[in-house]
């Protein structure tokens, strides 16, 4: 067999290079692309959706689960919102299926639209963290300690993220979630403010959203008892409500012996006394108790709301099934069985060294929009500690929301359609927003009127989505008629957006390497110099015949591809790794029931449609 001529060689090698580069950059969207999610209304129009695992700890197997939904409208510019549940170890695959993703669970088998979902105007990541939980995953005893390391994981993953899906890298982002996700979220904001000082790349943070967020453990510990008296859910001259001021006495002593800790074990002991004494009908586990998540209700003890809300019942065997778990890019192999709650991750996040998020809050309030949100029936991360902590924290150059001595910012009534939906209160870069008879898990009981909150505070008008406008007023005003830039239509800017997903491509392939134009210019500089001999040769075309392979051997990629991948992003990786390296820590379906969690969230289904 003849041998390549030298110069031809060159090219050859180019190509060859180049060829299995860009197949990993297709690919490396295209994998994560859900095709065929069971359960979706087949008579409209489908969500886009990502999914699958990101590898951020080689070195212990440690891999964070997400799930990504497309905006269903264009605004004037992108938007990612970013949510986490809490926990430590509970799935934000609650926060997609039963609070603010596109979809709800009707039954195991079938998804309903949901009204309120907040990816009108933004995309949404969901994201299991840290490792362990939902269907994250790592070796067991690799599970995450602090507050900081687990900062320092996720924005491991939001850069590998970003590098898969360049075009959302300069999205405008908000992270939200609830629960304990008030220590994940100023942690994770904080990381990302500090990378951006020192990278060129910088993401634009925009701001944070906090429901019902156990932030200060002085305040919240405090606000139990306080809680349960203002609701009566202790009799304020009863014997229980003499033990349970002595349980709060032990809570004072060791918070005072050690202060700056996330969590007090002692602390810990007055809700669950709280519950006992809740218990009616019965002694042991017998009778009824408060939900601690929403104490309208009421639950089996010692559940006391760990069974809610009523749509976990489909939730879990939901995301249990073997078609859901192929189409959302699991795979089997890793058994990555999904739980709500992961009881191993709980007890491992013990933070010792990691202060309280609260602690941050005054430089984040320095640099972005916060919001803080509370139902007003949620007892575990109460409003009440909510509100003793904003009133004595300081911030730019304030304390609390008193804007010049003896004034505070006002309550302002939100009325929604008519009905009286809670408060808004802002002052110094701070909003705090509380929801009438709301539970825990605030999105779960009003779709609707949280998207309009997260609608407000990230500058989009909800009217502009088309059909009637909602009538949402806060101290009687609507606000404006249009969206943000005066675009009637929510699909205006298509043309900008991909004009920046153009730009995302190029970028990623900018950021691919310097191999890669190693290659480049060197099959460049073969070619001119194999076209320059065959003219010299006097075949005056078969220089140009010769890009026939190049031409065709991308023509036969793109065929191949995923013609899905090719419009979402590119991305070139190095490192993709086969998937037999991974092993699977042991899961455990410990739900830690001796000491409830502050991310397991309940509630009850509400009438707003």
């Amino acid at each position: 067999m003849a041998s390549i001529p030298g110069p031809r060689r060159w090219l050859v090698a180019a190509v060859l290079a180049l060829s299995p580069l860009a197949s990993l950059a297709d690919k490396s969207a295209a994998e994560y692309f859900v095709r065929n999610l069971p359960g979706v209304p087949e008579d409209q129009a489908p969500v886009k959706m990502h999914a699958g695992h990101i590898e951020i700890t080689p070195e212990s197997n440690g891999n964070l689960f997400f799930w990504h939904f497309q905006n269903k409208h264009i605004a004037n510019k992108q938007r990612t919102i970013i949510w986490v549940n809490g926990g430590p170890g509970c799935s934000s695959e609650d926060g997609a299926m039963m609070e603010i993703g596109p979809y709800r669970l009707k039954d195991t088998n079938t998804l309903v639209p949901n009204n309120g979902s907040w990816n009108e105007f933004a995309n949404l990541l969901f994201v299991d963290n840290p490792v362990g939980t939902g269907f994250s995953y790592a070796n067991t005893d690799s599970y995450v300690h602090e507050l900081t390391e687990m900062a320092r994981q996720f924005v491991v993953f939001l850069e590998k993220f970003f590098a898969i899906f360049p075009e959302y890298s300069r999205d405008d982002i908000y992270i939200a979630g609830e629960s304990y996700a008030g220590q994940y979220i100023p942690y994770i904001s904080r990381a990302i403010l500090d990378r951006n000082k020192e990278r060129p790349d910088k993401w634009s943070l925009q701001g944070i959203l906090l429901g019902n967020p156990w932030m200060s453990p002085n305040e919240q510990y405090d606000s139990y008892l306080k809680f349960a008296f203002e609701k009566g859910l202790i009799d304020k001259d009863s014997s229980e409500a003499e033990k349970l001021k002595g349980a709060q006495r032990n809570c004072h002593t060791m918070m005072a012996s050690d202060p700056g800790k996330v969590t007090y074990s002692d602390c810990e002991d007055i809700l669950t006394e709280i519950l006992f004494a809740s218990r009616k009908g019965g002694g042991g586990n017998d009778g009824e108790c408060f939900n601690m998540y929403d104490v309208r209700l009421k639950d089996s003890y010692p559940s006391c709301g760990m069974n809610w809300p009523p749509d976990l019942a489909s939730v879990a065997p939901y995301l249990r099934r073997d078609d859901v778990v192929h189409a959302l890019n699991i795979n089997p192999e890793k058994k990555t069985g999904w739980q709500e709650c992961n009881g191993g991750v709980s007890v491992a996040f013990k933070p010792k060294t990691s202060k309280p998020s609260v602690e941050l809050m005054p430089q984040l309030l320095s640099e972005i929009p916060v919001l803080i949100f509370s139902g007003a029936e949620d007892l575990i991360c109460n409003h009440i500690g909510t509100e003793d902590m904003i009133d004595k924290l300081e911030w730019n150059g304030g304390k609390g929301f008193e804007v010049t001595p003896g004034n505070w910012a006002p309550r302002r009534n939100w009325t929604f359609e008519g009905k009286d939906a809670g408060f808004w209160q802002s002052a110094r870069n701070l909003t705090y927003v509380v929801f009438r008879e709301a539970s825990h898990m605030v999105p779960f009981d009003y779709p609707r009127r949280s998207r309009d909150m997260v609608d407000r505070f990230m500058g989009v008008d909800i009217r502009s989505i088309g059909g009637s406008p909602a009538d949402s007023r806060i101290d009687g005003e609507k606000g404006l008629e249009t969206t943000v830039g005066g675009s009637a239509n929510p699909k205006a800017s298509e043309e900008a957006v991909k004009q920046k997903l153009k730009e995302a491509k190029w970028a990623a392939y900018r950021r691919s390497g310097e191999v890669v134009l190693v290659f480049v210019v060197l099959g460049a500089l073969g070619f001119v110099f194999f076209v320059w001999r065959q003219r010299r040769k006097g075949a005056a075309y078969s220089a140009l015949r010769s890009e026939e392979p190049m031409a065709s051997a991308r023509r036969r990629h793109a065929d191949a591809g995923d013609i899905e991948a090719q419009e979402e992003g590119i991305a070139l990786q190095s490192n993709i790794l086969p998937a037999d390296k991974y092993s699977v820590g042991d899961d455990s379906d410990d739900e830690g029931a001796a000491s409830p969690s502050k991310g397991k969230q309940a509630s009850r289904p509400h009438d707003e449609t």
